[in-house]
């Protein structure tokens, strides 16, 4: 893939023609072990991408290891619905500015990619938003341990992911991971990040 890819407006536009209703799963890797579906609790999480002098770079948290959910993993800020949200987008917005201080106002909104059910029974869905170059990061410390940026052609290179394996519950079960520098993304950040780089290599092949 070229590398005049990475604009906004060639993500936009292929997050526009993007038509479909294709869920992911932590269980994409496992489908003998996918148990039978509970009742999903909608989130969103939003995939913050800033514009910086060298390139595009997305913005990743490490999230507290206090949390209930996903305690020390590698997140995009975002959480459950609120009763108050009127939409899914709302949603991943005012997460980002509770955990990591971004105001809605510096940002734009470009898309939303397909829904993601994880294995704690949420089904999320990821926006994905360009942030003003002006935003300052504010961690909340009860959520967030740490914020930091990997370019974006780090995501949009498919050999950069990897499949694992690990052992739970008596089961060897697969997951996607992209290591980045001291940071191991895995699980379903991964898998969307994986899903986002499927989504732009089909509506931005080269020509």
């Amino acid at each position: 893939m070229s590398k005049d890819l990475f604009n906004i407006n060639r993500i936009k536009s292929a997050l526009d023609q993007y038509i479909g209703d294709k869920i992911t799963s932590d269980f994409d890797l496992n489908k003998d072990l996918s148990p039978v579906k509970p009742k999903l609790r909608d989130a969103a999480v939003l995939i913050p991408i800033i514009i910086r002098p060298d390139g595009l770079n997305i913005i990743l948290t490490k999230r507290s290891n206090n949390l209930q959910h996903h305690p020390g993993q590698i997140a995009f800020p975002g959480g459950k619905v609120d009763g108050l949200d009127n939409s899914l987008i709302d949603t991943a917005l005012r997460e980002a500015h509770e955990e990591i201080g971004l105001m809605q106002k510096n940002v734009e909104i470009l898309g939303l990619l397909p829904k993601h059910e994880t294995i704690t029974n949420f089904k999320v869905t990821p926006v994905v938003g360009l942030v003003d170059s002006s935003y300052q990061p504010r961690i909340e410390p009860g959520e967030v341990e740490e914020i930091f940026e990997v370019p974006f052609t780090s995501i949009t290179n498919s050999k950069n992911f990897q499949i694992n394996y690990r052992v739970w519950g008596k089961h060897k079960r697969g997951y996607y991971s992209m290591p980045y520098g001291p940071y191991y993304i895995w699980g379903a950040t991964a898998r969307i990040m994986r899903m986002f780089c499927d989504i732009l290599d089909e509506f931005n092949e080269t020509k």
